[in-house]
């Protein structure tokens, strides 16, 4: 991360929303980012953030960053350090996991890892599940813990298509395992991880008050004509039908999405349900944000369908990548446009938003200790050069 980090609170706009929505603020906490992938809540009020090329943060309970633990970049276009979860026992266990991309030539997997956090630190690296296929596209990376209390996985079809719907590969799926890597009793398949297969790239995922599960889908991009991004309702063991199917379709083999976007691109990455009271208008939807489309769309959903969509904060923030509620019902949106990245906070108008502080001492220290070291040497040069010029 840059040193010029700007980490102040900016840009405080008051926005308001059509269709009678309330008035809500949205202001920046952090930026400077460069493509920050997921951010998680800790029982003690500090924040883990990603960014894909390999960094990790904390965001302390006193608006204090620390950059936790660097990972090597993964050098894919859609790969790296992306989805990150905390256990449901976090404040006994501090079980942190983190879906990873790496290389494994001549390709590149993904692993999904567990580490303790001690004392702002990552030990006791213990790897879940591995192998699953990578690629410098398509490659899926979402992880949560759903209500049942099983760590869920998406994974892209790594483009290879046809494994998507090989359910002996864990590309193009939906994965479901325990928090130590075994394989839930009750999966779908037998001695499997697989909970849904026919994926093409799924980047988000949530669960609504139901328990209904709501996941999002890049559709494609030349392969099999274009668009057709897909929000769709998960059910174990079922076939979603990729690659043999885009968009609706009336064989029975496969699952139609419950919404697809048509000719037009979303490219959907973050799922979140809101169930807070803090934005009445936002209780019981589904958001979904979306990278292409440059919007938050926002669904109603009954009954396992998919009655309203409407779009929010079109081409105001660029390409977003994940929404997360915060447990006081606030809504922080990661911004994706790979320059002076975002993560904003979405909140009511008498809500003191959150402000985040660097310690950056050590570190510019040390960026003051090069210059002082480069700024020698050229001196030192210069005053030798002159005394040569002046024998």
């Amino acid at each position: 991360m840059k040193v010029n980090f700007v980490l102040l609170l900016v840009c405080t706009t008051a926005v308001f929303l059509p269709n009678a929505f309330a008035e809500i603020k949205v202001e920046t906490v952090v930026d400077g980012l460069k493509i920050p992938w997921e951010l998680v809540f800790a029982p003690d009020d500090s924040i883990y953030f990603t960014e894909r090329d390999g960094n990790l943060w904390q965001i302390e309970s006193d608006g204090s960053l620390k950059l936790i633990a660097e990972f090597p970049a993964s050098n894919t276009y859609e790969g790296g350090l992306l989805g990150l979860a905390l256990d449901p026992d976090f404040e006994q266990n501090n079980f942190l996991y983190l879906y990873q991309t790496y290389v494994e030539l001549p390709s590149h997997q993904n692993k999904v890892v567990r580490f303790t956090v001690s004392n702002d630190n990552l030990k006791d690296e213990f790897i879940l599940i591995d192998n699953i296929p990578g690629a410098l596209w398509h490659d899926g990376g979402r992880i949560h813990f759903g209500p049942d209390g099983m760590l869920y996985i998406s994974t892209g079809d790594a483009i290879n298509p046809s494994l998507s719907q090989d359910i002996k590969s864990l590309a193009g799926k939906i994965l479901r395992i325990n928090s130590d890597g075994t394989i839930p009793d009750d999966n779908p398949f037998e001695n499997s991880p697989v909970y849904s297969y026919g994926h093409r790239n799924s980047q988000g995922f949530d669960w609504n008050s139901e328990n209904i599960l709501v996941a999002s889908e890049h559709g494609p991009s030349g392969e099999k004509g274009r668009a057709h991004d897909e929000i769709n309702i998960i059910k174990p063991g079922q076939n979603y039908g990729w690659p043999e199917i885009v968009g609706d379709s009336d064989d029975l083999r496969f699952i139609n999405p419950a919404l697809h976007s048509g000719d037009v691109t979303w490219a959907p990455s973050g799922v979140l349900f809101y169930d807070s009271e803090k934005i009445p208008e936002w209780k019981d939807k589904f958001f979904v944000a979306t990278l292409r489309g440059a919007h938050v769309m926002m669904l109603n959903l009954e009954a396992e369908q998919i009655i309203s969509s409407e779009k929010i904060f079109n081409d105001e923030y660029g390409r977003i990548r994940q929404l997360i509620q915060s447990p006081d019902g606030d809504v922080f949106m990661l911004t994706s446009n790979g320059e002076n990245d975002k993560i904003l906070q979405i909140t009511d108008l008498q809500t003191t938003t959150l402000t985040v502080e660097t310690k950056q001492t050590e570190r510019l220290s040390t960026d003051l200790w090069i210059y002082a070291v480069i700024l020698g040497i050229i001196i030192s040069g210069g005053i030798i050069a002159y005394k040569k010029l002046r024998k």
